[in-house]
């Protein structure tokens, strides 16, 4: 039983289609890198799967349920807007979250701010930073104990050191409960150190599904000389050229022919091969 999987999925508002035709299922137990650039649907996907947008095509299904505009009980949803009643200080903000929720952990709460530096639980949330805003978030979506966790762009507030202490903390919930995590953001250096799996999405489809190991072992960077690229075998996803060098990411490449340097491409080089190729597809 998959955490997460969609058949078909389309969404659409008015005349623009958010996301179409998309397919995948996320293996239970993973941290899954959602990444593509602003517009290609990872938000409305998230929330989706959260169970606050419905589908207008297709079906997506957390733990064999169909989402059909509800959040399941074992998802817990970090939105981008960091929605917290600011009010409150951190401690109140707590106890209203247990309050709302039927299964609440107050010890794995206080586990997680006892992690976290600069978090004064007596202060109100409206006073405390961004960065510290989206660390008590994370706190509260933790508190529900969940086996499927989904954050919308959780390090984008976070300082280094924060983002040091929030990625440890979502791998410790990995390892010791087997939840599995979703998480969208533009910092892959960060998205690399913990996460084992690619879903990659872009113009609202999928481009890329599966585990980054694999994803990376199936492409490979070449770099030759332009007048020998019919020497070059697999599929091309994207180029670069100058007057006499050409830089390919291909997929299924085998061996570089004499004359062309061929590496495994690092995460950060094949997600923009694969945005840059769909950039130039829309421009022509």
């Amino acid at each position: 039983m998959n955490p997460l999987s969609a058949t078909a999925v389309g969404k659409r508002y008015r005349t623009r289609w958010a996301l179409r035709e998309c397919s995948f299922a996320v293996p239970e137990g993973k941290v899954v890198a959602l990444v593509g650039p602003n517009g290609a649907g990872k938000s409305t996907l998230l929330r989706m799967a959260a169970g606050l947008v419905r589908p207008t095509t297709g079906e997506l299904r957390t733990f064999d349920t169909p989402t059909d505009g509800r959040t399941h009980p074992d998802v817990s949803f970090l939105a981008q807007d960091r929605p917290l009643y600011r009010d409150l200080t951190v401690r109140e903000l707590t106890r209203a979250c247990a309050a709302m929720n039927d299964r609440w952990s107050a010890d794995r709460v206080r586990e997680v701010l006892g992690l976290l530096a600069g978090v004064d639980r007596d202060a109100k949330v409206d006073t405390l930073s961004a960065g510290a805003r989206t660390q008590v978030a994370i706190a509260m979506a933790l508190g529900r104990l969940p086996r499927l966790l989904l954050l919308d762009e959780p390090l984008s507030d976070l300082d280094p050191l924060a983002r040091d202490e929030t990625l440890r903390i979502i791998m410790t919930e990995v390892a010791d409960r087997g939840t599995t995590v979703v998480v969208s953001s533009h910092l892959l250096s960060d998205l690399r150190e913990v996460c084992d799996h690619l879903l990659l999405v872009d113009g609202g489809r999928v481009q890329v599904d599966g585990d980054i190991e694999e994803v990376l072992a199936e492409h490979r960077v070449l770099v030759g000389p332009v007048a020998d690229e019919s020497a070059v075998g697999g599929t091309l996803i994207s180029a670069t050229r100058t007057g006499r060098q050409s830089t390919l990411l291909l997929r299924g490449a085998g061996r570089a022919p004499e004359g062309w340097a061929g590496t495994e491409p690092d995460l950060e080089s094949l997600v923009m091969g694969y945005l840059r190729a769909s950039r130039e597809r829309r421009l022509r």
